[in-house]
């Protein structure tokens, strides 16, 4: 080789000078030419990538959701948080307003001031151990709500973004119980502080924190009942009972003469399993600045989830994973969400039967082919829409993925299910359970058209964060297909299980679903339910 070379490096020393010029300028040539290839190439590339990331130059995505975020955090402690945006087909059709989005950036100064850490949360605390009357007292401008997690995920998002509306509305900083697995599943919302209540908080350790209810001496409800708080005689803490078993002295807190009282206490603690926004707006005070708030008011839990929750890395990682797996690929997508309400839950064919009838009379899933139809024509190539579909029992996704494997769809279109976990047993509180769910909600979330079963609050928090108007599955009876076996609904709200059974003082006595004409009946609880409606 070395010889080759030497004999090449004598005959370019015999060449004459200018053919020595003339082959460096063509070597030159050669290789600007190669470079300016390359580059081009790597160019074409990235501009791929970004046309993969972005969908098109034309829609780059907004990874602060049209301000709803602060830029303030790193990027990498929570991916979720800007990524998220990433993986919807399209961007939500559904601006948060100007007035939102201020109130959200006073509501995190305000965080930052009071929260855990600082002097006021210190001096607020210390005033716990104290059982002083707040009738004749200033209490400051920190002011606190204690958020007890309670129930399922589903229950807990909504009350999450329950409590923390009412905490804007009354400029009040949330606080959330830190005993469970909060902090595995979701990241912190409020840049520089911290929402989660420090263990050694005062009424953690008092004698009914592991039993907070009706007979709990400070309860709002059970006081009012017993005439012991006035507007001389303000606690300085105060126990909001919202549950399924609450009395309407307890979900009556939010009228206005209630507030008169309620104000004035530094401390508030709330234990809730329900989404109790569409009953802030019977109050005649919160109702003007709610409608700043929201123009569109079936929008709240679609903005406040989107602000509040943010997935943690790991359970990003499972969103993700099955993502680009099963559903980034396919033309379309279907949500099948699956809760069968009775004690001896599991796999049942008259429910199976009703998602087939609701999913084929509304034209999401197709019929399976006749005996005439099977011939395949391979030189189309088909649609595929993936369906994905969460449930305790995998026997649901397990007979749908059956059917459209045995025989062909009518359409031609290729049907693909499938189904991230089969638990059997709901595990509240144990962290890999709610990672697990979580990741299916927003992975709900993330489908084009969605079915979800009726009461389920799980259903509830993936269609609206998704911005999705559901098909709901009526509950079914004596072991029946419902004849229609689901409605869509005209609203993406999640719906209020256990209303009170009026409104406020004005209101009083008349039917809280006919108040006003954006707060309706639910479609799935049509006698009790409320939920929130936009005006058209």
């Amino acid at each position: 080789m070395y010889h080759k070379f030497q004999i090449s490096g004598n005959v370019f020393m015999a060449l004459g000078l200018t053919m020595k010029i003339l082959i460096t300028v063509l070597f030159s040539f050669v290789l600007i030419w190669s470079t300016i290839s390359l580059s081009s190439s790597n160019n074409f590339k990235n501009h791929f990538l970004d046309d993969i990331t972005n969908g098109s130059k034309e829609t780059p995505r907004d990874k602060l959701l049209g301000g709803l975020l602060t830029a303030d955090f790193d990027e990498g402690s929570c991916l979720s948080r800007y990524h998220k945006s990433l993986l919807y087909r399209q961007p939500s059709p559904y601006k948060p307003s100007e007035y939102l989005v201020s109130k959200l950036r006073r509501y995190e100064r305000l965080h930052k001031r009071c929260g855990p850490d600082t002097k006021a949360y210190k001096k607020a605390t210390e005033s716990l151990v104290r059982d002083e009357n707040y009738a004749s007292k200033s209490v400051g401008e920190c002011r606190y709500i204690v958020w007890i997690a309670g129930y399922g995920l589903g229950n807990r998002m909504l009350t999450l973004a329950s409590v923390f509306l009412y905490a804007l509305l009354t400029e009040r900083i949330i606080l959330v119980d830190n005993r469970k697995d909060v902090n595995d599943i979701l990241c912190e919302p409020f840049p520089g502080t911290s929402w989660l209540l420090p263990l050694d908080f005062p009424l953690m350790n008092y004698t009914y924190s592991y039993g907070y209810n009706k007979q709990y001496p400070r309860c709002y409800g059970t006081m009012v009942n017993n005439h012991t708080i006035n507007s001389t005689s303000i606690p300085q803490h105060l126990y909001l009972h919202n549950l399924h078993d609450s009395r309407d002295e307890d979900k009556m807190f939010f009228c206005e003469k209630d507030q008169r009282l309620i104000n004035k206490v530094p401390w508030l603690i709330i234990q809730a399993n329900v989404y109790f926004v569409p009953s802030l707006w019977f109050n005649p005070t919160f109702q003007p600045e709610l409608m700043k708030l929201f123009p569109q008011k079936d929008t709240v839990f679609h903005h406040l989830a989107r602000y509040l929750f943010h997935p943690t890395n790991q359970v990003w990682g499972m969103i993700t994973r099955h993502y680009y797996a099963h559903l980034s690929r396919a033309d379309e997508t279907l949500g099948i969400q699956i809760r069968v309400f009775r004690k001896d839950a599991g796999y049942f064919q008259h429910v199976m039967d009703q998602i087939v009838s609701c999913t084929q009379r509304e034209k999401l899933l197709p019929e399976l082919a006749t005996q005439e139809e099977t011939q395949v024509n391979i030189s189309n190539t088909p649609k595929v829409k993936a369906v994905l579909v969460t449930s305790l029992y995998p026997e649901y996704s397990d007979n749908l993925k059956n059917m459209f494997w045995e025989r062909p769809s009518s359409t031609g279109e290729i049907i693909e299910v499938n189904q991230p976990s089969g638990e059997r047993v709901q595990q509240t509180d144990k962290k890999l359970h709610d990672q697990k769910a979580l990741a299916e909600i927003y992975l709900l979330s993330l489908t084009d058209n969605i079915v979800t079963s009726a009461w389920s609050t799980f259903g509830y928090v993936a269609y609206s964060i998704g911005g999705l108007k559901p098909w709901l599955l009526h509950t079914p009876k004596d072991n029946k297909t419902p004849d229609p076996p689901c409605v869509r609904s005209t609203s993406m709200e999640p719906c209020y299980l256990t209303p009170p059974s009026h409104g406020c003082d004005a209101d009083w006595g008349k039917n809280s679903g006919k108040i006003f004409p954006f707060v309706k009946n639910c479609e799935d609880v049509i006698y009790s339910g409320l939920k929130l409606h936009d005006e058209l």
